[in-house]
This record gives C-alpha cells, sequence and structure tokens, in this order.
C-alpha cells in the first residue's frame, strides 16, 4: 500500500491523536519502545512507511530509498543491529524533504543536526553521532523492519510526536481510527470531571480498596 492508497483523513485523525493516544486506544500495541530524540521541538507527523533495512553500518539502502519515496510517506531507516552510525545526513535529508516525505524515523544515527534542524523535517532519531557510514551494499528497501519492538512494514502507518513513535498495521487503520475516536471522547469526558473538581482516587475506587486494607 502507498501513500496515496492511504485516506489522508485517517492519516490526520492519527497524526492530531499522537502517539499514546494510538498506543492506548489499540490496547497498547504498536508502541516502538526505544529511546528516540525528537530533532525538531514542537514537531509531529505521521504517514505510510518507506521502510530500508540497510547493511549494517552501511547507508547505500538509504540512497535507494530516496529513489523511491512517495510524497507523505515517513521514511524508515533501519539496520540489522542499532547502532550509533550516521544513516543519514543534511545531503540525504534534502533528497528526502523534496520528495516530500512527512518525515523521518531513523533506528541508528543522524548528523548534520544544525542543519537538519534549520530545514525544519520532522526526524527522529535514535542517536546523534558523526560517525558516518559504508556505502558498500544495498540493503534491502521495503522489508519488513523490527524498531523497538515493533514491526514496521511499508505501507504501515507511523506516527510520531514528543512522545516518541507508533506504528498501526496498514490494514488496521479503519478501526485504529474508530478506537482512537472512542478514546478522545472518553478522556474528554475525564478531563471534564476532573476540571469540576473530580479525583480519579475517588472515581477509580483506589480509595475505598486502600480504606478497606487499611
Amino acid at each position: 500500500m502507498s501513500g496515496v492508497a492511504v485516506q489522508t483523513g485517517a492519516i490526520s485523525t492519527l497524526a492530531d491523536a499522537g502517539v499514546a493516544t494510538v498506543y492506548e486506544a489499540r490496547g497498547r500495541k504498536g508502541l516502538v519502545d526505544v529511546d528516540l530524540i525528537q530533532l525538531v521541538a514542537g514537531s509531529r507527523a505521521a504517514g505510510p512507511a518507506r521502510t530500508v533495512l540497510c547493511a549494517q553500518d552501511d547507508n547505500r539502502g538509504v540512497h535507494e530509498l530516496c529513489a523511491r519515496i512517495q510524497p507523505g510517506e515517513i521514511a524508515v531507516l533501519t539496520m540489522p543491529e542499532a547502532r550509533p552510525v550516521a544513516l543519514i545526513g543534511d545531503l540525504l535529508v534534502t533528497q528526502l524533504q523534496v520528495a516530500g516525505a512527512a518525515g523521518i524515523l531513523c533506528d541508528a544515527s543522524v548528523r548534520d543536526v544544525e542543519e537538519l534542524r534549520g530545514m525544519g523535517i520532522p526526524v527522529w532519531t535514535r542517536w546523534i553521532r558523526a560517525h558516518g557510514a559504508g556505502k558498500d551494499a544495498r540493503g534491502q528497501v521495503d522489508a519488513a523492519v523490527e524498531i523497538g519492538g515493533a514491526t514496521v512494514r511499508t505501507g504501515d502507518i507511523v506516527v510520531l510526536d514528543a512522545d516518541g513513535a507508533a506504528v498501526v498495521p496498514a490494514d488496521e487503520i479503519d478501526i485504529a481510527v474508530e478506537l482512537v475516536r472512542a478514546r478522545e471522547q472518553k478522556e474528554e469526558g475525564l478531563r471534564s470531571r476532573w476540571r469540576a473538581g473530580e479525583l480519579s482516587y475517588d472515581a477509580y475506587g483506589f480509595r475505598a480498596e486502600d480504606e478497606e486494607k487499611a
């Protein structure tokens, strides 16, 4: 499934909801459970993934991904073993930005950080490190990859914000949107109750349980 095949409205709903809500609404599934650096403060992004499994410590596969990326897609860059080796810098990011990529998720390192922040394209990365990659092995564009316990396939929706990253499989997008809307409605109801002075300690029965055990 390519970016043009996914409804823009569904992606917007997931992006607006954010990582935590998408993850919780889906029964705590799809979280990319690793530390990620949000390179551009305040940024968020969502879109269909375009994945690449690079050869270890090698970024030739990223060059091929730049030739295949479609507007609105999230570039997802990985290696067999996540290491602080820079798979991408300002020259490759320039190509992705011109091609219309919505964002970048790098399970390795990025470099040229000041330039990347100035470019404004949303980037999430495991590390910031100048150590460069080789260009000797092709890698696999559109391979299924795993990051932080989450499997990402080309066409899956990747959601990125200050809380990190979450993944929604391509064949679960519609149900994910339904679950997200239901959770947002529930949370708004709770938010109104807490603003009115009610306490979750009482509403969830925790006080009664604690007093009974005391």
